[in-house]
């Protein structure tokens, strides 16, 4: 397990650099990391914040808590937000038509990642991701 402290995100004024700095420190404490995986797992995981961000009571802000573990075996992140409730549909998605203006982000984590949950508990939203290492600890 990792030994970085989770990200307690305020938006705004943090965005998704604030998150960007966090998987860094992460990486920085997980030197034995495959340079895929963590790129995968940072892609899918900066897509999942900014839609957060963006999508959270429309626009307004949200206040949320990220937290990183690392696995022998996978990568792992829990993200709850204070945001109304999602609408989200997370069954199998295929990615929307070259011009279509939405659509795309949660198809494009479902592709990057192993695991994409949601659920609403006790008033606050619950995400979590996971991606399984390709080098468990190689």
């Amino acid at each position: 397990m990792n030994e970085v402290a989770p990200l307690t995100l305020h938006s705004p004024p943090d965005n998704v650099n604030t998150v960007h700095d966090y998987i860094q420190r992460v990486w920085l404490a997980s030197p034995d990391l495959d340079a895929m995986d963590k790129l995968e797992f940072e892609t899918a995981l900066v897509e999942l914040a900014a839609n957060i961000i963006e999508h959270s009571n429309e626009g307004g802000g949200v206040e949320g808590n990220l937290n990183i573990t690392i696995h022998p075996d996978r990568i792992r992140c829990d993200i709850t937000d204070t945001s109304e409730p999602s609408n989200v549909a997370l069954g199998a998605r295929h990615m929307p038509e070259e011009y279509a203006e939405s659509g795309r982000g949660i198809a494009f984590i479902q592709r990057l990642v192993d695991v994409l949950q949601y659920e609403r508990r006790d008033g606050e939203n619950f995400w979590m991701i996971e991606k399984l290492r390709e080098r468990h600890g190689a």
